[in-house]
């Protein structure tokens, strides 16, 4: 079994820059697709950006060029750098191991981007 902890989350005004952490519990950034995703209230949750075990990254059209997925193998710790940040990106945020048997989330990290 594998968990996640996100943190970093908070409250920022438009315009600011937050950065999300994901610590696994365990050393599997080698074998998972590792993602950001966010839930707005009454909304779907939605994957943001995601990085593979090779290090690839694709981003969702509406955080790119603003948001940026990074991890750190060493220290089993998936990052969203997130800058530009608008009340739309308002949300709780969730980081997301994957394999071809297996998904696991962490808890979440609300993220409030208001004036």
């Amino acid at each position: 079994q594998v968990q996640l902890v996100e943190s970093g989350g908070g409250l920022v005004q438009p315009g600011g820059s937050l950065r999300l952490s994901c610590a696994a519990s365990r050393s599997i950034f080698s074998s998972s697709t590792m993602g950001w995703y966010r839930q707005a209230p009454g909304k779907q949750r939605e994957l943001l950006a995601a990085v593979t075990p090779g290090g690839s990254t694709n981003y969702a059209d509406s955080v790119k060029g603003r948001f940026t997925i990074s991890k750190d193998n060493a220290k089993n710790t998936m990052y969203l750098q997130m800058n530009s940040l608008k009340p739309e990106d308002t949300a709780v945020y969730y980081c997301n191991a994957r394999t071809i048997i297996s998904s696991h989330w962490g808890q979440g990290t609300q993220v409030t981007v208001s004036s």
